[in-house]
């Protein structure tokens, strides 16, 4: 019943666990998976500090955007996107219009205990970096609720739970 869902979009914080969480939803239901960040990353030839340093943030925006629309169209793909394509109207459309979302909902200290060593997210290279994914997920967290058909409480248990609970909300949204 899965495959009536087309594109499964994962979205959340950095730290969430799209990536992790969207490789083994994949595998386990037999679809291509997707890290828009890393495609982003193959399509442009450059990480993405490095896209955040030339062209700033909003030029890093527009190129997701761009990559969102192409993805987007792919039906039996799930697609994890980077923590802040919802801040976008259009990418809030593209994704509530092209897939059903998964909002991986994950406090901001459990986030900060994940990513307090990553030095590859260009927005938390900040004096206070605690503080900065708290605003962003004051921000953002409202975003993820507008486009989300499905909200998993996460950062308690382990991935391959996540991927459970998610799997078990997609059998019911989608079997119908």
């Amino acid at each position: 019943m899965i495959e009536k869902c087309g594109c499964i979009v994962l979205v959340g914080m950095p730290g969430s666990g799209k990536t992790t969480v969207g490789r083994e939803l994949a595998k386990r239901l037999g679809r291509r998976f997707v890290d828009c960040d890393h495609e982003i990353e193959a399509r442009t030839g450059v990480k993405i500090p490095t896209i955040f340093e030339i062209e700033g943030e909003e030029g890093f925006r527009r190129r997701e955007t761009q990559t969102l629309d192409a993805l987007t169209h792919e039906s039996g793909l799930v697609l994890a996107t980077g923590g802040g394509a919802v801040i976008r109207p259009e990418n809030r459309a593209l994704l509530a219009g092209r897939g059903v979302v998964v909002y991986l909902n994950v406090t901001p200290h459990i986030l900060w205990e994940r990513t307090r060593h990553d030095r590859s997210r260009p927005l938390l290279q900040v004096s206070d970096p605690k503080g900065r994914l708290q605003e962003l997920y004051v921000a953002r967290d409202p975003y993820y609720r507008e486009v989300a058909n499905i909200i998993v409480e996460g950062g308690r248990g382990t991935p391959h739970a996540m991927v459970k609970m998610v799997e078990k909300e997609l059998q019911a949204l989608c079997a119908l």
